[in-house]
């Protein structure tokens, strides 16, 4: 499996196991994955299923140091104490004393607050404090924008070693992307298969048919040759396997621009800057 490293020195496995909405069968789900080889997974305090997670790991016997886990602070913690309280419990339901990633999942956006600058500021400065105490690896965000991110570099004193963002064919934000290149934040990808839409969409099927494979292998292949970690998720074992056990190809550079301007089939309609949650 290739690594990033990330701006800390933290190596991250390119391909994650994402698990937003695996709910059902979920230590089932990622018994199969990391028997499949998946050693980076993704999950979330709001995604309910930390828990089972942590099961499912203990009881695969795979070593912790093997693993990279993400988790994410919720929108109710976003405050000095919140992020203490929950990275107590996503430690305690994971079954684990370190995480290799915390990331803020959403930030507060200037619809919903005054002063969303300085609840994230606030929210920030506890998660360097986790941080800097050891028992997160690195630290970083999820779907902020660029007057999120301006706002939060002006203030802290460590840079963001991630921004997870929706990022799939038709749906590429390219200037968080780029801002985020320029100032060595990683990119990692949710929803790199548009929840599914994009599989449907002809004119990827057209260009899948091309490179014979699938739609989905496609997507995860558009994320890696566009410099982003991706996360895809799935419940039926042949696809959890494919997803991470595919012969590398390149798509060209024609192709590669007809894929970042396909119409938005995927994207989820949440805009980090006017969402209300």
């Amino acid at each position: 499996m290739k690594k990033v490293i990330l701006n800390n020195g933290t190596e991250i496995p390119e391909i994650g196991f994402g698990t937003w909405q695996t709910t059902e069968s979920v230590q089932k789900t990622i018994k199969i994955a990391l028997e499949a080889g998946y050693t980076h997974i993704d999950t979330a305090d709001i995604y309910g299923n930390e828990e089972e997670i942590g099961e499912a790991i203990a009881e695969s016997g795979v070593d912790r140091k093997e693993l990279f886990l993400t988790t994410k602070v919720w929108n109710s913690n976003r405050s000095s104490e919140g992020v203490k309280q929950s990275l107590e419990q996503s430690l305690k339901k994971l079954k684990t004393d370190y995480l290799d990633l915390l990331l803020i999942h959403w930030p507060a956006n200037a619809k919903q607050f005054n002063n969303w600058k300085e609840i994230n500021a606030e929210t920030w400065k506890a998660m360097e404090e986790a941080y800097k105490s050891g028992v997160v690896k690195a630290i970083g965000v999820s779907n902020f924008m660029l007057p999120q991110l301006q706002a939060l570099l002006e203030t802290s004193d460590v840079i963001p070693a991630v921004n997870q963002i929706e990022f799939h064919p038709g749906h590429v934000q390219h200037e968080v992307v780029e801002f985020c290149k320029e100032e060595g934040i990683a990119i990692e990808a949710w929803s790199p298969l548009g929840s599914g839409r994009l599989l449907k969409d002809e004119e990827l099927n057209g260009i899948a048919e091309k490179y014979n494979v699938s739609p989905a292998i496609l997507c995860i292949q558009f994320a890696l040759q566009s410099g982003v970690i991706v996360l895809p998720k799935s419940e039926n074992p042949e696809n959890i396997k494919s997803n991470l056990h595919f012969e590398r190809f390149k798509i060209s550079d024609s192709d590669m621009k007809a894929l970042k301007n396909l119409k938005e089939t995927g994207f989820s309609g949440l805009n980090p800057e006017t969402v209300d949650f």
